[in-house]
């Protein structure tokens, strides 16, 4: 194994391959936490060489875990994420006050209008998730359309990079290591490269933005980017944390622990039973 000091001169070095991009233009006043993001809200890349000690810090401990990951970080689709911390700062969750305004940034008139279809596309599935789980199919279809607009958008980050990139901000240091030591996990069980995969600048994926421990322990089946698995995961993480808190609010919160959250996702889920029982 590299002592540390040849290890952050071997880190120092390979940044200067690393390709800095350009901020690019961010049309939202107002982000949302693990919500969905397109290319154009991509986060400029740092030169590594501003944080070799926690880098370094960082190899060694996975070193300790059997986990590679200083080969990850000699990948060209490496990348600091600038100021990522400023992302989770400026969450909608964060700075909007009343549950109407954070419904019209959700875009919820359009969800409305388009979760009827989605349900009668995964009708299967949603039956199997509420009787398997006891968890109401219009709960889970909403969760879906706020996290992901129904599957069209997933996030444009890569989790690895956003991980890393938290880790050496040092904002949720802990959280990030955390994550980050899932992620790899993950991948090596599945044999996945860790650099095909996309997120939100949280490090959540897929259709139901789950975060790499949700992942490892309520995510049912083997593919993450099939829309059934995300149905009958959704689920089932809320069966768990339903039995958890003892109420369906309450585990609607610990998906994501924003009462405007949960009272959107409750809203949204309401007018489509409302709506979907009358075309049943």
């Amino acid at each position: 194994m590299m002592n540390a000091p040849i290890k952050i001169i071997a880190i120092a070095f390979f940044a200067l391959f690393l390709v800095v991009q350009p901020p690019a233009e961010n049309n939202n006043n107002l982000v949302l936490l693990s919500k969905s993001e397109t290319a154009e809200n991509t986060i400029t890349s740092k030169n590594i060489q501003e944080y070799p000690e926690r880098l370094v810090s960082l190899i060694e401990y996975f070193d300790s875990k059997d986990l590679d990951l200083e080969s990850l970080l000699d990948e060209p689709e490496f990348e600091i994420y600038d100021g990522i911390g400023d992302r989770f700062r400026k969450s909608a969750e964060r700075k909007i006050g009343s549950l109407e305004d954070y419904l019209r940034v959700l875009g919820y008139e359009n969800k409305k209008g388009r979760i009827g279809d989605f349900m009668d596309t995964y009708s299967a599935a949603l039956q199997q998730a509420e009787q398997t789980y006891d968890i109401p199919k219009y709960v889970i279809a909403a969760i879906i359309g706020i996290e992901s607009d129904f599957g069209q958008n997933i996030g444009s980050f890569n989790p690895l990079n956003v991980y890393v990139s938290m880790y050496t901000e040092d904002y949720r240091a802990d959280f990030a290591k955390a994550q980050l030591e899932e992620l790899l996990l993950f991948t090596n069980r599945n044999n996945i490269d860790v650099f095909e995969l996309k997120s939100s600048y949280a490090g959540a994926m897929s259709y139901g933005q789950f975060i790499p421990y949700s992942i490892n322990r309520w995510f049912v089946g083997d593919d993450i980017f099939d829309m059934e698995n995300n149905i009958q995961s959704i689920g089932n993480y809320l069966a768990h944390f339903h039995d958890v808190t003892g109420s369906l609010e309450g585990a609607v919160f610990r998906y994501n622990p924003s009462s405007l959250y949960r009272d959107a996702v409750l809203t949204l889920a309401d007018a489509a039973e409302q709506s979907y029982s009358i075309s049943e």
